[in-house]
C-alpha cells in the first residue's frame, strides 16, 4: 500500500512546465525523371539554441537578425546532420546537400527556422533513402517528422531516437511502415504528455469509489468500477478523436497559448471535481466536453506537417491509434492498483484529496506560465 501511494503521488507530481514534444518538420520533393531534389526543414529556435548559441546578445529573444547571422553554421553545422541517398544498400549514393534559403515561421508552439535545402543525385531517384541525426545526443526524445514527396506520391514519416533512418517506399510496404511509425508517434506524444496523463487521472482517481453520505465509499464490485472507467474513456475518446481530425485538417485553428492555457484549465477542473463531487455528478460528460479542447492539443503535432490525401488519413489513423494504445496503457496500470487500495483509508481520505490538490497547483502553475506567455 505504501508503495503504492508512493507511485500515485508521484505521478501525480510530474514535471510542472509540460509543453509539446520537440519536433521538427520535413518535406522532401523528387521525381523519377530529374536528379534534383528540394526540400525544407523547419526547426524550433529553442531547439538550435541547444546546438548553436543563437542568442549573441543573450537577452533570451531570439531575434531575426541573430538568427540570419548564423545561417553559415546553419549550413556547416546543422544540414550536415540529414543525409539524403538515392538506391540502397552497395549501390546507394549520396545527395549532396546545400542550403539555398532561410526563413523564420511561426507554429503552434513558436518560432521555428525554416532552412530551405536543395540536392543533385547521381542519377534521377527511384527510391530515396534518409538518415536523421539532430539532437538526439541532448534530448532522445526529439523527432523528426518527414513529409515526401515523390512522383506526386506523398508519404509521411517519423524519425526517432531508435529509428534515425527510412528507406522512402512509396509502395504499400512503405505505406504500413509510415503507419506503424505514427502509432508510435501517438503512444510517445502521449506518455510525455503529463497535462493529458493528469487530466487522465484526475478522471480515474474516483473511478473506484462512490460518493455517498458525504463522502467517498469504495465502490463495491470491479464491475461497477470498470463500467464508470469504460464510461469516462469512451467518452475522452470519441470526443478528442474528433477535434483531433478537425484540427488536423486545417479546420480548426486556435492559438498555441490559448489552446495550452485551456488544457491546464481543465487539468485545474478535473482535479477540483474530486474535491467537489455534488457539483460533477457525471464525470463522463466532463471527459466528454473536456476531451474537445485535449484533441485540438493532440493535433499539433500533425498540423504543422501539413499532410492531406490519404497521406493525411492514414497518418491521422496510425497516430490517433497510438494515442488510444497509451491511454489503455494508463488505463491498465492505474485502474487495478488503484481498486486494490480502494478501502483504505490512505487512499480515499489522503491520497485522492492531497493528489487533487496538488494537481490543481501544478495546473495552476501551468495556467499562469502559458497566459503570461501571450502577454
Amino acid at each position: 500500500m505504501k508503495h503504492c501511494l508512493i507511485l500515485m503521488l508521484l505521478l501525480a507530481c510530474a514535471p510542472a512546465f509540460a509543453h509539446k514534444p520537440s519536433d521538427s518538420y520535413l518535406s522532401l520533393n523528387s521525381a523519377s525523371s530529374s536528379p534534383q531534389i528540394t526540400g525544407r526543414w523547419d526547426i524550433a529556435l529553442r531547439d538550435l539554441q541547444l546546438v548553436i548559441d543563437l542568442d549573441s546578445n543573450n537577452d533570451g529573444n531570439i531575434t531575426w537578425g541573430e538568427l540570419r547571422n548564423r545561417q553559415p553554421e546553419l549550413a556547416q553545422q546543422i544540414l550536415p546532420m540529414l543525409t539524403v541517398q538515392t538506391g540502397q544498400g552497395e549501390t546507394a549514393q549520396p545527395c549532396p546537400l546545400t542550403l539555398t534559403g532561410l526563413q523564420a515561421n511561426d507554429h503552434v508552439d513558436g518560432t521555428y527556422a525554416a532552412l530551405h535545402f536543395q540536392g543533385t543525385c547521381p542519377a534521377a531517384p527511384s527510391q530515396l533513402g534518409v538518415h536523421y541525426r539532430f539532437l538526439f545526443d541532448r534530448d532522445p526524445s526529439h523527432h523528426g517528422l518527414l513529409k515526401s514527396n515523390h512522383d506526386g506520391v506523398e508519404l509521411a514519416v517519423t524519425f526517432s531516437d531508435n529509428q534515425r533512418r527510412h528507406q522512402l517506399d512509396t509502395s504499400g510496404a512503405g505505406q504500413w511502415q509510415a503507419f506503424q511509425g505514427f502509432v508510435h508517434q501517438g503512444i510517445h506524444h502521449i506518455l510525455i504528455g503529463y497535462d493529458h496523463i493528469l487530466f487522465l487521472l484526475t478522471l480515474l482517481f474516483p473511478a473506484v469509489l462512490v460518493w455517498q453520505r458525504g463522502g467517498w465509499q469504495p465502490a463495491p464490485t470491479m464491475r461497477g468500477a470498470l463500467t464508470q472507467t469504460l464510461a469516462i474513456v469512451t467518452a475522452f475518446t470519441v470526443t478528442h478523436s474528433l477535434t483531433l481530425a478537425l484540427a488536423s485538417l486545417g479546420l480548426v485553428n486556435l492559438p498555441s497559448w490559448l489552446l495550452e492555457s485551456a488544457i491546464a484549465i481543465t487539468v485545474g477542473l478535473g482535479a477540483l471535481s474530486n474535491l467537489a463531487p455534488r457539483y460533477f455528478p457525471r464525470r463522463w460528460v466532463m471527459a466528454l466536453v473536456f476531451g474537445l479542447i485535449h484533441g485540438l492539443g493532440f493535433a499539433a503535432v500533425l498540423a504543422d506537417l501539413g499532410l492531406d490525401g490519404g497521406s493525411l488519413v492514414l497518418t491521422l489513423l496510425g497516430f490517433n491509434l497510438g494515442v488510444e494504445a497509451g491511454q489503455a496503457l494508463i488505463v491498465v496500470v492505474f485502474v487495478p492498483a488503484a481498486f486494490l487500495v480502494r478501502r483504505t483509508a490512505a487512499y480515499r481520505r489522503w491520497f485522492v484529496p492531497i493528489g487533487s490538490v496538488a494537481i490543481i497547483a501544478i495546473a495552476t502553475v501551468w495556467a499562469v506560465d502559458r497566459l503570461s506567455g501571450a502577454l
